[in-house]
């Protein structure tokens, strides 16, 4: 069976990441897309709501990140915040416009607690704002949910179509009850049942891995890394001794970490391991090199080029294990945002 899912629309905000995580807290799960996914490409994943991220860009740039349009039309509650109130103003017939004097740090916002977005809620509460631009007109069929002297329309509602938009960012620890406000989103508007915990998905992905591999055999290069750490034990759990590590020790790891990640590994998960220690060679590839672009590049190549001729040794192998953090898939497929403004 699988879980109940919220889409999170990336516009490059530098809170994305956090919404995902606390989307996660309430044990509901979330992955974080680009911003112009496609309309089918939702309807396959059935989302049982979708958020819109702050970002970086204004509304009025030629280039600014735009969603598909559709995406108001397939009847899933939405969460704009920020950017993503902007963004869905704009689109559907309200108008934004740049704000006398930006708005930012952690503000006094009057709401109106009988939206469900805000159930549970004093009159007033202290959120964190980030923005120059405001919703100066709402879209036909929204009502005005929060204010602050300087930005009217904080919040807006379109009850009929679960579509709710917020200026201020109730992800970040600085806005007091935002997690409450992103649980209403949840359980109140979405109707989520909260379904997921971070050790269920472990579970679930050890026995997606066992019924994939089965007794084939499968190689992990390991650098002493969360990522690749974490994938390691995650096919050991799964397939056992058919999965080996190499693990690349190249010296620029902490004092002794190089023993310890090996200690770990061979000792307390009985993971196959073979370490190949080859730091005078990093070093003498490093040697002189000072610019930090070009120093992760020789690292990465040479890591590479190790691991290619140890795996050699080995034979044949079914499945090549990569271990990358959910940041590093999100960055590497980024479309370019244009930023016209400060971050929100």
């Amino acid at each position: 069976m699988k879980n109940e899912l919220i889409l999170i629309l990336d516009f490059g905000g530098q809170y994305n990441q956090l919404i995902a995580r606390r989307v996660r807290e309430c044990n509901v799960y979330s992955e974080v897309v680009p911003f112009d996914i496609s309309i089918d490409k939702i309807k396959e994943k059935n989302p049982k709501g979708i958020i819109f991220t702050g970002g970086p860009a204004s509304v009025f740039g030629n280039d600014s990140p735009k969603c598909d349009s559709k995406i108001f039309d397939l009847g899933i509650p939405i969460l704009g915040i920020c950017y993503g109130m902007q963004l869905m103003t704009v689109t559907l017939g309200g108008t934004v416009e740049k704000a006398d004097k930006r708005e930012y740090g952690v503000t006094n916002v009057t709401i109106n607690n009988k939206s469900l977005l805000f159930k549970g809620f004093e009159t007033t509460n202290n959120f964190l704002m980030s923005h120059t631009d405001f919703v100066k007109e709402l879209p036909s069929g929204f009502t005005n949910i929060a204010s602050t002297p300087s930005c009217p329309n904080a919040g807006m509602e379109n009850k009929d179509k679960n579509f709710y938009g917020i200026q201020f960012h109730p992800e970040v620890v600085h806005s007091e009850n935002g997690i409450n406000v992103i649980k209403n989103f949840l359980y109140e508007i979405c109707k989520c049942s909260g379904d997921w915990k971070i050790s269920s998905f472990a579970k679930e992905k050890i026995k997606t891995l066992k019924e994939k591999i089965g007794d084939k055999k499968a190689l992990c290069a390991l650098s002493g890394g969360v990522d690749s750490s974490v994938a390691a034990v995650l096919l050991h759990k799964a397939i056992g001794k058919n999965l080996t590590c190499i693990f690349v020790d190249h010296g620029l790891l902490r004092k002794n970490e190089g023993d310890e990640v090996e200690e770990v590994f061979k000792k307390q998960f009985d993971i196959n391991l073979i370490r190949v220690n080859c730091k005078d060679r990093f070093l003498q590839k490093l040697d002189g090199v000072t610019d930090p672009e070009k120093k992760r590049k020789i690292i990465g190549e040479e890591f590479i080029r190790v691991f290619e001729e140890e795996a050699k040794k080995i034979g044949t192998v079914d499945y090549l294990v990569q271990g990358t953090i959910y940041p590093d898939v999100i960055e590497s497929g980024l479309r370019k945002i244009s930023c016209n403004k400060k971050p929100s």
